[in-house]
Order: C-alpha cells, then sequence, then structure tokens
C-alpha cells in the first residue's frame, strides 16, 4: 500500500469549519497510509518575539493567508479515500503522533470554559515541550508527562447540514478531543459523503478529561494515519456513530449539550456494540455495563459535551 504526505499549507487546511461540499486535497486508495502536519494557534495566542519559542513557518503562512471561519480549529485535509460512499465506515488507524514544535498553548477567556462565572479573564500559557523526554514544564515549575493525540479528527458531516463550525462534535466526530485516541489506536467513522473527506487538526500535546479551561496543551503535531474501508453490504450503514478501540478498551462515544443525555447515548452505544458481538440481551449487556465499563466525561466546553465508555477488551 502506498503512503503519502500531506503537508499543512494555506491550500491544504480549511480554518474553523466542516463542509461536505470542501474538494478533497488528496485522495488515496484503501490501505494506504498519510503522513500528516497539523499545526495550531491563531496569531493571537502565538509566543511574542523575544520569547525563545519558534513558531513553524507552516503557521506563520496559513495565519498570514487563510481567514478562520465559524470556528477555532486549523484543520488539514479533506482526504478522500476512494470508493467510500455512505453508510460505510472508514477505520482510522493511529500509526504515530510526533510533536511539531517544542512548546504549546493553555488559554482561559472570558464566557468559556466549565467555570466562566469564576474566571472572567484572559490569559494565555506559553509551555515549553521538552521532546527528549516527552514532557511539558508548568511555569511553576511541575512537569507532565505528554500524551499527544488530535483534539479533531472526522468525516464530511451530511451534505445537509452545510458549513459548520469546527467546535461542536457531532455524528461525523470532529472536536471529540478524546484522549485516549494516542498513537497504537483506533477511530471508526461513519461515512455520510462520497469519498468520505477525513479532516485532522487541534493537535494536543496532554489533557485530561473534562479539557475544562477550553483548551488542552494546544501544539502542532505531525501524524502517521491508516485507513482502512469497510463497505456496507445492502442498505443498512455499518456504523452510525463514532466508536474507537485501544490495544485493551473498546470505546463507545456519547455527545449532547446535556451531559446526562451524553452519558446516556454513551451507555446505549455501548449496550449496542456488546450486543453486536455476542449473544448477550440488551438487559444481560446493561447490567454487564453497570459492573465492567467506565464512563467518563470527555469534555464540558465544546458546547455539545462528551462522554466516553471504556470496556475491557478481555471481557467480550
Amino acid at each position: 500500500m502506498a503512503t503519502h504526505r500531506l503537508p499543512a499549507t494555506p491550500e491544504t487546511v480549511h480554518w474553523g469549519y466542516f463542509d461536505a461540499a470542501l474538494p478533497p486535497r488528496l485522495t488515496i486508495r484503501s490501505g494506504d497510509t498519510v503522513e500528516v502536519e497539523c499545526v495550531s494557534g491563531h496569531r493571537s495566542v502565538l509566543p511574542p518575539p523575544g520569547s525563545g519559542f519558534a513558531i513553524p513557518p507552516a503557521l506563520e503562512a496559513i495565519n498570514d493567508r487563510v481567514v478562520p471561519e465559524l470556528g477555532a480549529h486549523i484543520l488539514t485535509g479533506p482526504i478522500a479515500i476512494d470508493g467510500a460512499e455512505p453508510g460505510d465506515m472508514l477505520e482510522v488507524r493511529i500509526e504515530e503522533i510526533t510533536l511539531g514544535a517544542d512548546w504549546g498553548f493553555c488559554m482561559v477567556r472570558p464566557l468559556a470554559g466549565t467555570l466562566p462565572e469564576d474566571f472572567p479573564t484572559f490569559r494565555v500559557l506559553h509551555i515549553p515541550a521538552d521532546r527528549a523526554r516527552m514532557t511539558c514544564r508548568m511555569p511553576w515549575g511541575t512537569e507532565i508527562p505528554l500524551a499527544p493525540f488530535f483534539g479533531v479528527m472526522g468525516v464530511a458531516p451530511p451534505p445537509v447540514y452545510g458549513r459548520i463550525p469546527s467546535n461542536p462534535p457531532r455524528e461525523h466526530a470532529g472536536n471529540l478531543d478524546l484522549k485516549e485516541l494516542v498513537a497504537g489506536t483506533t477511530l471508526y467513522l461513519p461515512v455520510h459523503v462520497a469519498g468520505a473527506k477525513f479532516s485532522v487538526g487541534d493537535g494536543h500535546g496532554v489533557q485530561g478529561d473534562g479539557e475544562v479551561c477550553i483548551n488542552a496543551l494546544e501544539m502542532c503535531l505531525n501524524g502517521r494515519l491508516t485507513f482502512i474501508l469497510h463497505k456496507k453490504t445492502g442498505t443498512t450503514p455499518l456504523l452510525t456513530f463514532p466508536r474507537a478501540e485501544t490495544p485493551s478498551h473498546w470505546i463507545s462515544i456519547g455527545l449532547n449539550e446535556d451531559l446526562d443525555l451524553a452519558m446516556k447515548q454513551a451507555l446505549r452505544e455501548m449496550i449496542a456494540f456488546i450486543c453486536a458481538r455476542t449473544n448477550l440481551s440488551p438487559l444481560d449487556a446493561y447490567q454487564f455495563c453497570s459492573l465492567a465499563a467506565d464512563f467518563r466525561v470527555t469534555q464540558t466546553v465544546n458546547g455539545v459535551k462528551g462522554v466516553h465508555g471504556m470496556l475491557r477488551k478481555d471481557l467480550l
């Protein structure tokens, strides 16, 4: 299978939105691998001159020539998979993620985050990252191990949606902010348009579940992703909502403006997954989840909140 490279340039990114009408920047075949470059940061949050932090030339060029629309994220793509059609499933294997800069930023701003009423302020921390040791150091000295992942990975949404902001995650995935999706894991996505049209960005050096202040350690990252297309048979879609897999766990996803409803969706998705892979009834699976599955708050800051359920693979 072929390996392709997709750099981040003003011609290969879209800033702040998903849109099924976007033409692909690269077309590949199922089984191909793409080495993709992603950058993060509006000029207003970049390190100032003399800070000692180098800004990648690609990020400078994109800030100079691309106008943000609707949302915050600089997304590389779309990548089209030849032969993908609505109702198919796209498997995205995250083979490798590497740092694209020696720093990241974390921001608090008024009217955003989980506690906007407590912190009506604006602050940007520029945080150094040590590539060799894979750590970052906070201004007060605490060192945090890095666990890089892409906050945004998604296919084109249903065409009827038109152009939509990148911030809220939906059935096409997008801004999941799911910290489990590090190198060695897999994301499964339902296909809504011909070619699937996958985009990626919003690099995170490290994040806690919840992403409470609205940012993780926002960073430029490079990824190595392999794409496998699974064709539907008949008229039934193979998948209707994103799902993920780590070496040790199956992951269900729930998304809703109401955190309680996001929890219910993550649980229903996990029950349906268990029933599809076993001879258990929905009632059996419901009680099984209560004993064996962990449900965690993915993020509470994107308008549409997230919950993800984790079930150990050795239990199925």
